[in-house]
């Protein structure tokens, strides 16, 4: 019987979510309108993508891996739903109030989850600890109607998103390497 090693797919789930916050995240804080990059990236790479790395995370036993990946994947294709099925005639369109209490749930889901990361890397803590927050700011935002909050919620989702493209990157050159060259913060 031959050993086989997997690779760690855990990079490849950051990178979906870090890249994805990031460009959603530009157009929070009115960088540019929401298009088709945005609704394309959240399909194909913050998606799809994520749900395949956690697929990848259970064949390795990594329970915690398995449940954010395959969970922020489908929010992601979620918040896709949302937006393109009143578009397509397919549902009624969310208001406000619907929109901030699905934020609001995942912000709770994420608190969990950003608990769970204290047995992690201080790399993947500041990627929870930013994320609890943002979807802090973006139900309340939505709640509220506060514009002003859902801006500089943009800015700080910017950073959260940062912080997984950086982590995903520190995870694969320092494998590459060998040693690590990307600090990240023990556990």
């Amino acid at each position: 019987m031959r050993d086989t090693q997997l690779a760690n797919p855990g990079p490849l789930g950051l990178m979906g979510f870090g890249m994805t916050t990031v460009l959603l995240n530009m157009h929070n804080a009115g960088f540019f309108p929401l298009t088709s990059v945005i609704i394309s990236m959240g399909i194909f790479f913050g998606g799809i993508s994520q749900i395949l790395a956690g697929l990848l995370e259970y064949k390795k036993g990594n329970t915690f891996g398995m449940t954010a990946f395959i969970s922020y994947g489908a929010f992601w294709l979620s918040l896709v739903g949302i937006l393109l099925l009143p578009k397509m005639g397919l549902a009624e369109a969310a208001d406000d109030k619907q929109l901030g209490a699905f934020l609001a749930l995942w912000g709770i889901f994420t608190l969990f989850m950003f608990i769970g990361s204290l047995q992690h890397s201080r790399g993947l803590q500041v990627v929870f600890g930013t994320l609890t927050v943002l979807f802090g700011m973006l139900a309340v935002g939505h709640l509220t109607d506060n514009a002003a909050l859902l801006h500089l919620a943009g800015y700080e989702g910017i950073f959260c998103g940062a912080s997984a493209i950086y982590l995903a990157m520190a995870e694969v050159i320092n494998a590459q390497c060998g040693y690590a060259l990307m600090p990240v913060g023990a556990k």
